[in-house]
């Protein structure tokens, strides 16, 4: 066996090759960097402690299952809403807006990973001059020669306190928060649909409810001008009816232009050029889930898209810190070139013209004036900041859950109410039409009666509305719905396999 002692391992010593004495610094940096590659300076993130209620407020009794288990296509069951949905998926600027701020973390957290690997370039230049070297002047006593190299180079920073790692944790973060976001407008987006949708029912409810009112002033206006003709009714009654016949006509254009614009506001929704919207469902026949269970408060902090982006953005402000940190240590590299070296280009194919490097750098701070500690205070500010933000932001999640429960609850008993005052109102209108034509009441009941009844049923339309709304707010604010029918039906087939 040769041995380093032996004269053929000298010649190759005394060669190009590399005494292996002289590799050691080398291997015992590899080795210390092995040890260390489980450290990373800076703080490691944990979740700040909400205190979660036991219920939501107007929530009788914890669930497990909840209103937001539900995919979007089985809480909005009309299928004309189903398809303004899915054009919307696939057309709203918005939503698409956002996939490109996705797709931009995605390259940040890509270019944060790059740091991993070591970086290989290469080099080469070929000059010919005097007294230069590599095309810069060098004394060189005059002479004329030739000057190529062609070179790859490699660089690797060693991260032994997890700088490089931390700056990886921060940008994949950003890129999960920016994903979050998506979701974000993903469940805006349906509840903006929808809410615009159910506005247009209701809207074309109102119109018909104003213009059955305009023909029923329209009647009574007939019936007063036949009794001033013959001789048993004043002007007075006429000009009553007719002023309230104008009051009921005008609503409806009014109405009519709610229409084309809550039209347009869906159709910019949809990522159309706005027009009308066709539709042949009506405000009566929309149906929600009869059941709407809040589920358990805890279990909001992992379906809402916005408060699982503030957390990620803490995560990444944390992670910021330890790369901050990391700037106060030495940052070791590996650097390494090989090639071809020749004064000559005739030379430069040759075994002398071959050249290589193997080299360790170290760089590190030694006086700053107080940059590198007062950008630790910045990035631990912000961390605050972050902290501040995704408390405040899950109290904002419990208080829209606790919102929407009261307000479905209320509204229900209020359109009761409601439903009670038309129907009262209908009858008196009719009762006191009776009356008027067997003289046993003055226009006065009748027109009354009459007035009363218009806003009364363009309230209920309202109520009936809004109470639809109650369920679509509840679904937004439970966190529901930001998946795609696709996701879903993946996420099925995998779930058994887990």
């Amino acid at each position: 066996m040769t041995k380093p002692t032996d004269p053929k391992f000298k010649s190759v010593e005394n060669g190009c090759t590399p005494h292996w004495r002289s590799l050691q610094p080398l291997f015992s940096l590899c080795i210390l960097m092995l040890l260390v590659a489980g450290c990373a300076v800076g703080p490691d993130y944990r979740r700040p402690a909400v205190n979660s209620p036991a219920t939501f407020r107007g929530q009788p009794a914890a669930t497990t299952n909840s209103l937001a288990d539900l995919a979007w296509w089985e809480v909005y069951q009309d299928t004309n809403l189903q398809a303004f949905i899915r054009e919307a998926l696939t057309n709203n600027y918005d939503l698409r807006i956002a996939v490109t701020r996705v797709e931009q973390a995605r390259a940040v957290a890509m270019q944060a990973r790059s740091q991993f690997v070591p970086s290989i370039s290469y080099n080469g230049n070929i000059s010919r001059g005097r007294n230069e070297l590599l095309g810069s002047a060098v004394p060189n006593r005059g002479m004329t020669g030739d000057t190529v190299t062609g070179t790859l180079n490699a660089f690797w920073e060693l991260d032994l306190w997890g700088r490089v790692r931390r700056l990886n944790e921060s940008a994949r973060a950003q890129f999960l928060a920016t994903e979050e976001a998506r979701h974000g407008v993903l469940l805006s987006l349906l509840s903006d649909v929808s809410t615009a949708y159910l506005r247009l029912l209701e809207l074309d409810q109102e119109l018909k409810v104003a213009k059955h009112t305009t023909n029923s002033f329209n009647d009574s206006l007939k019936i007063f001008s036949q009794r001033l003709e013959g001789g048993v009714a004043s002007e007075l009654e006429t000009d009553r009816a007719e002023a309230g016949l104008a009051n009921a006509a005008a609503a409806v254009p009014d109405i009519q232009q709610q229409i084309v614009i809550t039209e347009n506001q869906l159709c910019i929704l949809l990522g159309r050029q706005p027009g009308p919207i066709t539709r042949s469902a009506s405000l009566l026949t929309e149906r929600m889930p009869p059941e709407v269970p809040a589920g358990l408060p805890s279990a909001l902090l992992e379906r809402r898209p916005d408060v699982r982006q503030a957390e990620q953005l803490l995560r990444s402000a944390n992670a910021n810190i330890g790369e901050t940190v990391g700037e106060f240590f030495p940052q070791i590299g590996l650097t390494a070139f090989f090639g071809k070296v020749s004064s000559g280009l005739s030379a430069f194919t040759m075994g002398a013209a071959n050249g290589w490097s193997v080299a360790s750098t170290v760089s590190g701070p030694l006086f700053q004036g107080g940059r590198l500690v007062g950008q630790y205070r910045q990035f631990k500010a912000a961390r605050e900041e972050a902290r501040l933000r995704y408390q405040y932001t899950v109290l904002t999640a419990f208080q829209d859950v606790a919102n929407t429960l009261v307000s479905r609850e209320k509204l229900a008993e209020i359109r009761e109410q409601q439903a009670r005052e038309v129907k009262a109102l209908d009858a008196a209108v009719r009762v006191s039409t009776n009356r008027y034509r067997a003289g046993k009441a003055s226009y006065y009941e009748v027109l009354e009666a009459q007035q009363q009844l218009f806003p009364a049923e363009l309230n209920l339309a309202r109520v009936e509305r809004d109470q639809l709304l109650a369920i679509v707010q509840l679904y937004k604010a439970l966190g529901g719905g930001w998946e795609t029918k696709t996701t879903a039906q993946v996420a099925a087939k995998e779930a058994p396999q887990k």
